[in-house]
């Protein structure tokens, strides 16, 4: 079964909490402080999986959570890391944030790797709080949350050439002339339920991938009938091949058959319409053939796109269309067409709000103020000169934290520590 579009959930690791311990052995009752870190939380990877082309294993399994770093311990030991979830997806897949629809990242080459979530960090041990004043620190830090999202992964076939067109004008035919695939082939309307790949070699300058679209009708743009699951799989086609019905066989007139279609394409993605197109006009064995063979060259050819005649069912004209479509790739560029990564926060832990803090009495006369504004403050400023220890008073003045202190009971004379800074309080 082929699936190309998924909604699943993803959680990075949280990290371990660090460790409150103090160093004890015989005849060593007041040991230094001696406790771990947390570990690090497990992050959330996709890799590409060459041997993957759909997106069928997601449909039974929607949600990814990676490890947690496990808390310190005594005697200086960190906590082991959290694993990694490792995430296969087929080359061609589009992550995008399902709440902002931003495109996370976009893996096209095989083993190509991607952090999409960071674990959160290990929390330190009480080892890195002891300062020559206070040898005996009793707390420790928390362990870091990690993000979550709710993400859709789109599979986009990665195709140098493109067979579009009506459904029943001839384009799986056209694949199985053309290439070693095998599609399934009758005379009825969407034989072809899902997009169908072969590669093209030998004949031309270059070998090149061939797509074989399932069949758009009009609306499809809109998502009527299957239309927008199978224009998903055109934004990466450096060339189109419409397949027109040149015979009439289905009473469509051609030449608006081919208008309809590539209205269709203009809706859905305007800049598709700006790439190359051939057209072939298939069944040309059929008396009507001819006649609207010329009037497919009066109406497009001024219009820059080239019309073949084509018999698929003789096998006759399918050698010029392919080397038409190899001459346009020859002055191609090469690389996959990428679509652009426009989301850029996703790597990160959770952000803490800047302003906030805590103020923790962990032992009488001793207070510890904690947060990542006041974390950063601490570490820009310099608090040995005059001018840096007036901002630093300030700072903590406006911002709440003396308050929040006296609401604690401080009083002159007890200690205050935020991060590597400690201090006695005078009001």
């Amino acid at each position: 079964m082929f699936v190309d579009r998924v909604k699943i959930h993803i959680k990075g690791g949280k990290g371990g909490n660090g460790c409150v311990s103090f160093y004890r052995a015989k005849y060593i009752t007041h040991g230094g402080p001696d406790g771990g870190d947390g570990g690090k939380g497990g992050d959330i990877v996709f890799v590409v999986d060459s041997g993957a082309s759909t997106l069928m294993d997601f449909r039974y399994k929607r949600v990814f959570k990676a490890e947690n770093g496990a808390d310190g311990e005594k005697k200086n030991r960190s906590g082991a890391d959290g694993a990694d979830v490792i995430i296969k997806v087929p080359a061609g897949t589009v992550i995008r944030e399902a709440v902002s629809n931003k495109v996370m990242a976009d893996l096209t080459k095989p083993g190509e790797k991607r952090v999409i979530i960071k674990g959160g960090r290990g929390g330190r041990g009480n080892q890195h709080f002891a300062t020559p004043t206070r040898q005996a620190p009793r707390y420790c830090e928390a362990g870091k949350e990690s993000k979550e999202y709710d993400v859709i992964l789109e599979l986009k076939l990665i195709a140098d050439v493109g067979l579009v067109g009506m459904p029943s004008a001839g384009k799986s035919t056209i694949l199985k002339m053309a290439t070693n695939a095998n599609p399934k082939i009758a005379a009825y309307h969407f034989t072809t339920l899902s997009p169908n790949l072969g590669v093209v070699r030998g004949k031309f300058s270059r070998d090149f991938v061939l797509a074989d679209i399932p069949g758009l009708i009009e609306g499809a743009s809109e998502g009527v009938g299957l239309g927008l699951d199978f224009l998903s799989h055109v934004e990466r086609t450096k060339v189109f091949i419409h397949v027109v019905d040149a015979g009439a066989v289905e009473g469509n007139d051609p030449v608006e058959s081919v208008r309809a279609i590539n209205a269709e394409i203009e809706k859905y993605n305007e800049a598709l319409l700006e790439r190359p197109m051939i057209i072939a006009a298939n069944k040309m064995d059929i008396p009507e053939g001819e006649e609207n063979f010329k009037r497919l060259k009066e109406a497009f050819e001024p219009e820059g796109m080239k019309v073949f005649p084509l018999s698929a069912a003789s096998n006759q004209g399918i050698e010029e269309i392919l080397e038409e479509a190899a001459k346009i790739l020859k002055d191609y560029p090469r690389d996959v067409i990428l679509f652009d990564e426009d989301y850029d926060e996703f790597v990160d832990e959770i952000p803490e709000d800047l302003g906030s803090f805590t103020v923790t009495e962990v032992e009488k006369g001793y207070f510890l103020v904690e947060g990542v504004g006041v974390e950063k403050m601490i570490g820009y400023t310099n608090i040995e000169n005059e001018q840096g220890f007036a901002f630093f008073q300030k700072y903590i003045r406006e911002k709440g934290i003396v308050d929040a202190l006296k609401e604690k009971g401080i009083k002159d004379g007890d200690i205050v520590r935020i991060y590597d800074l400690e201090f006695e309080f005078i009001d």
